[in-house]
């Protein structure tokens, strides 16, 4: 039923509360008062309905993880979800995220399907400072050495290139994309030649020059490091580290 309608439904339903109180029918009275609120509640909802449902924060953010492929800090993610998948986080919605996810994998363990853990420290394996990964990488993948937050950092840029060449066909908020992009490339050397938007292809071509000098060094140190973890430490640790302290990681 349209509003007008609705407003005709509820200026009757007065009228026959009305008739009914004069005949001393409380019966009526209160079926009559029902019918008048749902009316009400119904013509509220039409004047201003309420917002879709979003989904549920943990999703969002495996959604950008799974986009990026490698841990990330609460930053980067909070900015392409903004860019590519619509905008639903802030920061303050991740700060304890991975609390609850371990204080649910420990009462339930392996009841999701995953959960957000943290990145662990190579040397010590401890949760490093907000860096959030996802429980079904393999291990090298969420264990950060001496050289992976560059990296892991030039492996963003060029998920995020490779995006943003697409943006015609994604249809998100290119303005956003591009300024990530642009962030992203004045600080890798060679990407860009002036101070406008930065260009994906030189984005690309400059990050995976750089990564080439590192990686595979850095994929060593990762899975040395992952194997040690798998030798000495349960699975709850593997995934979240030894207990909830974290370490800042150079």
């Amino acid at each position: 039923m349209d509003m007008d309608g609705l407003e005709e439904r509820m200026l009757a339903l007065r009228r026959e509360i009305r008739a009914a109180s004069a005949v001393n029918d409380p019966v009526r009275v209160r079926s009559l008062r029902a019918e008048l609120r749902q009316a009400e509640r119904a013509w509220e909802e039409t004047l201003d309905p309420p917002p879709l449902p979003r989904p549920p924060v943990r999703e969002n953010v495996h959604q950008v993880l799974t986009f990026l492929g490698v841990p990330s800090a609460t930053k980067i993610i909070v900015s392409v979800d903004e860019a590519f998948f619509g905008g639903m986080l802030v920061n303050t919605q991740l700060s304890s995220l991975r609390r609850d996810e371990e204080k649910s994998f420990r009462s339930a363990p392996n009841a999701r399907p995953y959960y957000l853990c943290a990145a662990l420290t190579a040397e010590r394996l401890s949760p490093a400072r907000g860096l959030l990964a996802i429980s079904t990488w393999a291990a090298p993948v969420r264990v950060v050495g001496p050289l992976s937050l560059r990296t892991d950092f030039l492996t963003t840029a060029v998920r995020i290139a490779e995006r943003v060449r697409g943006l015609a066909s994604v249809g998100e908020n290119p303005v956003v994309a591009f300024r990530l992009l642009t962030q992203l490339a004045q600080n890798i050397p060679g990407a860009m030649d002036d101070f406008g938007p930065a260009d994906p292809a030189a984005v690309v071509v400059a990050a995976q020059a750089e990564l080439a000098v590192h990686q595979e060094k850095d994929l060593r140190q990762r899975a040395a490091a992952a194997e040690r973890a798998a030798r000495q430490l349960p699975e709850v640790n593997r995934l979240f580290g030894a207990g909830l302290k974290t370490a800042r990681i150079a």
